[in-house]
């Protein structure tokens, strides 16, 4: 609540400080951006498979301790003191050894950290550099991420920059494609003595290039054509909305008259 108040006053304050100094302001939304850029999808999918095995782990280890505190629980009766004493302890060092994994795993520096740092982070900077540049072009005093916590009351989609960023991160990465092929082009020209061994690495590492960047222009359609769908979706569900709305008005309408032609004929 204390955040919604604090956003709110935010968005009144810089809307009085535009009004006044006629600041230049855009907005993103950086998941949508993110969902738009085919190496973020593909890290978060790397990232999602590994949390899933993590989890696995945790599970079967947690499903074991269950087993030994249930067979404890069956046997206790039959067991003698010292049996039963080195089976609580053993269950003990099991279910700390369990904490430290789930720790070593998920904790503040653990390895999901890491691993989200490792590969989500560059597509994020890419993100932060391209927003930079628009907004250092375009002469923006402000832009914000729709998508934060920052309570956006209302905004206007002509200030809304976000495919804007998308189209600058491909042609940022399509530029740097390029730059890449033309290095290893120069490279193959320079060593004419290579091996045929060689020859074929460096065709095998060129094919695979050529795949990923296949692959890539196949997501950003895959992706463009699904928001189309999201889009006449939306529209759909409007223009159902607008008609349903018709109809029940002009149904009270109709309901009125037929009240007011039986209040008349009452009043006969």
């Amino acid at each position: 609540m204390k955040k919604s108040i604090l956003s709110i006053v935010l968005l009144l304050i810089t809307s009085i400080t535009v009004a006044q100094k006629n600041q230049r302001i855009a907005y993103i939304d950086m998941e949508y951006i993110l969902q738009n850029i085919p190496e973020y999808l593909d890290a978060q999918n790397a990232l999602d498979a590994k949390v899933e095995k993590w989890k696995t782990t945790l599970d079967k280890e947690a499903r074991a301790i269950e087993v030994l505190k249930t067979d404890l629980s069956n046997e206790k009766a039959i067991l003698t003191k010292e049996l039963i004493e080195e089976r609580e302890e053993d269950i003990t060092i099991k279910q700390e050894s369990l904490r430290r994994l789930e720790s070593l795993y998920f904790g503040p520096n653990g390895d999901m950290y890491n691993l989200r740092k490792q590969l989500i982070k560059p597509v994020q900077d890419q993100v932060y550099n391209a927003v930079q540049t628009i907004a250092s072009r375009k002469q923006y005093d402000f832009v914000f991420d729709k998508s934060s916590e920052l309570v956006m009351l209302y905004s206007n989609k002509k200030h809304d920059i976000s495919d804007l960023v998308v189209q600058m991160i491909s042609i940022d990465q399509k530029k740097q494609a390029k730059e890449d092929k033309i290095e290893a082009r120069k490279a193959l020209l320079k060593n004419d003595n290579l091996s045929d061994e060689q020859k074929e690495k460096i065709k095998l590492r060129e094919d695979l290039q050529k795949k990923r960047e296949e692959d890539r222009l196949a997501k950003i359609k895959q992706i463009e054509e699904k928001r189309q769908e999201r889009l006449k979706e939306r529209a759909d569900k409007r223009k159902l909305l607008q008609e349903k709305r018709a109809a029940l008005l002009k149904a009270q309408e109709e309901a009125k008259k037929k009240k007011e032609q039986e209040d008349q004929e009452e009043n006969k």
